[in-house]
């Protein structure tokens, strides 16, 4: 299924949801960086409930490391209000990359500075918010790839 990629994610239970999330669809979460909590803390757990344990969960030290273990670099889909690509209009595939920053900062430069345009998407929103919660955002993203795919019935 995808990889969901949490780069320095800083909210528990967002990332909590998003573990669930995860387990739900069959996704891998990758946690990029260290996050701003103890992986282990209970907000995390309480948010991702009984499905902790099913979570397939990948650990990468710093962007770099993350980098180096992706095969096909196009693939990779990074989330940011500075996205010139609409989310809903690529053609998603199995084992595609969607990576997210975190909630207060997003993704930094040297990320974004390393992918095409045609990788950055964007999630639709009126001027007046400043952005989507992550775990809604994430929700929203899986479940057009999901959709597209067709890989829950």
């Amino acid at each position: 299924m995808f990889n969901i990629v949490l780069y320095k994610p800083e909210i528990p239970p967002n990332t909590g949801n998003i573990s669930r999330l995860s387990v739900g669809i069959g996704a891998t979460l990758h946690i990029v960086d260290k996050p701003a909590f103890d992986i282990s803390e209970k907000a995390v757990k309480r948010a991702g409930l009984d499905y902790w344990d099913d979570l397939h969960l990948v650990l990468h030290e710093n962007w770099e490391s993350f980098e180096s273990k992706i095969s096909d670099h196009s693939r990779v889909f990074l989330v940011t209000k500075f996205g010139k690509t609409l989310y809903s209009n690529i053609q998603y595939k199995k084992n595609d990359y969607l990576v997210f920053g975190s909630e207060t900062s997003g993704l930094p430069n040297f990320v974004k500075d390393s992918y095409p345009e045609t990788n950055k998407l964007f999630i639709p929103m009126l001027p007046i918010s400043r952005s989507i919660n992550l775990s809604n955002s994430v929700a929203i993203l899986a479940y057009e790839g999901v959709r597209q795919i067709g890989l829950i019935s």
